[in-house]
């Protein structure tokens, strides 16, 4: 009897130890870098910002059920990996059939006017979301990201990072082929 005290216990902290060491293996199956997101597959958030600054045009709700793709773009003048995408956003604002949008998270017009003008503004249209509220509603863990639309309205597909090379080629292009299909 005296050794049950001491055998319970000790299978108690093994059951525990399996339980949690599973958990951790099935995380593993998951890329890190891959965040999910409820907005697949359904309509963009109906959201309504001012445009940047004088000199841009805003995109609405409307715009993003206008009959083409649309790459909402989330970024910020003080988000350094939105610098290193800036190559990559010049290239899918090239694409024909597909209409590039910005949209500014927590920051200034005049800092966010500064970003774009040193590194380049691919987008056709841009928001300003200085307090963050609409990027709640699209689901924005950070900057930057990448949402693509396809000509209904419905989110396609959520990339979070900065688009590189090949992100572009093996990610973003797919999905947006994908997105001109057939809905």
């Amino acid at each position: 009897m005296k050794r049950l005290i001491y055998i319970v216990p000790a299978l108690v902290f093994v059951g525990i130890a399996v339980f949690f060491f599973a958990g951790l293996r099935e995380r593993e199956q998951v890329a890190p870098d891959v965040l999910p997101s409820v907005l697949i597959g359904k309509p963009a958030p109906d959201t309504k910002l001012p445009a940047l600054d004088a000199q841009a045009k805003a995109f609405t709700p409307a715009d993003l059920r206008a009959g083409h793709v649309s790459i909402v773009n989330v970024f910020a003048s003080w988000c350094a990996p939105c610098r290193e995408e800036a190559p990559a956003l010049r290239a899918l604002a090239q694409l024909k059939g597909v209409a590039l949008y910005g949209m500014v998270q927590k920051d200034t017009a005049q800092k966010a006017r500064a970003f774009l003008n040193d590194v380049g503004n691919p987008y056709s249209r841009i928001d300003l979301d200085a307090d963050g509220r609409a990027s709640i509603e699209w689901g924005v863990y950070g900057v930057p990201e990448t949402f693509i639309v396809d000509r209904n309205g419905i989110v396609r597909l959520r990339y979070a990072g900065p688009i590189t090379a090949d992100a572009l080629a093996n990610t973003i292009l797919p999905a947006i082929e994908s997105a001109q299909g057939p809905s």
